[in-house]
């Protein structure tokens, strides 16, 4: 699968938007059975769960279940034991690596995708990132202002770099920006979005499909940024066919691994945001 720029949350007691979604543009679809489920809902939205995905074999899909812990939890992870492979678990509030343990107890070798909501879980970043299974890794942030009892989006930026570094130290993706809330503010999604590109996160999760493609745009590298990182790669291979271990670029700057790596992400964003347009 190309770069995943866009995740979709859907409620798992809607059938028809679950639908929707696993036949929509979102790069993987989340079925949710934590909050948008209300509790009298969760156990026949879990019942109908495997027909529904069964309807679309192999779409990337998640299911995020209730924490560990909490009255539902438990059969939720005995549902996602009993779905097809290629559904991965999205699991809420993980405050430490005994957390993703007992999840992988129960459903397997599936991955793992850690959602880190609480001071302790920022605390712990580092080894939840590194524990067996566990595939990316991200913020939930409405749960986690309530918790640390800010109310600007500005008080969880060091949170936002703490789960950053935490993901790619353990070898983990760049994490998804979290969801925007006002499903009607497209502008500030867009602005939100751009920002957090700057910060390092690649791609976001939606609460709606109109969210979608002002995502995947407020992603899309600018010309000259395409421009360079094609420079940067046309200077190494033209290194390799030298068999010369150094290369430069056209304005005498000298290439790193780390460029070169940043240039061939540029590329991926180009050619995954440019298919929208096409």
């Amino acid at each position: 699968m190309s770069i995943v720029l866009t995740q979709l949350y859907v409620p798992a007691d809607r059938p028809d938007r679950v639908r929707k979604a696993l036949a929509g543009d979102a790069d993987v679809v989340i079925i949710d059975l934590e909050d948008a489920v209300a509790p009298a809902a969760k156990e026949s939205a879990r019942h109908g769960l495997p027909e529904l995905i069964a309807e679309f074999p192999g779409r990337p899909t998640q299911v995020r279940v209730n924490a560990v812990g909490t009255p539902w939890g438990a059969a939720d992870l005995v549902l996602m034991a009993a779905l097809p492979t290629h559904v991965e678990l999205r699991l809420p509030m993980v405050n430490a690596p005994a957390d993703v343990e007992a999840a992988r107890a129960e459903v397997g070798g599936r991955a793992v995708h850690v959602l880190i909501e609480t001071a302790a879980g920022v605390e712990a970043a580092g080894e939840i990132a590194r524990t067996d299974g566990v595939a990316s890794v991200g913020l939930g942030e409405a749960d986690l202002a309530s918790d640390l009892g800010v109310s600007t989006d500005d008080a969880l930026a060091w949170c936002r770099q703490r789960i950053l570094v935490a993901a790619r130290a353990a070898g983990l993706p760049s994490p998804l920006a979290p969801v925007y809330l006002n499903v009607h503010d497209l502008d500030g999604l867009a602005e939100s979005t751009r920002r957090a590109r700057q910060s390092g996160f690649v791609g976001r999760a939606a609460i709606h499909p109109r969210q979608l493609p002002v995502i995947v745009a407020a992603f899309a590298p600018d010309p000259d940024e395409v421009q360079r990182a094609r420079d940067v790669l046309d200077s190494v291979a033209q290194a390799q066919a030298r068999g010369d271990g150094t290369s430069t670029l056209p304005d005498g700057s000298f290439l790193d691994v780390a460029m070169v790596a940043q240039a061939r992400q540029v590329i991926d964003l180009d050619e995954r945001t440019s298919r929208q347009d096409s």
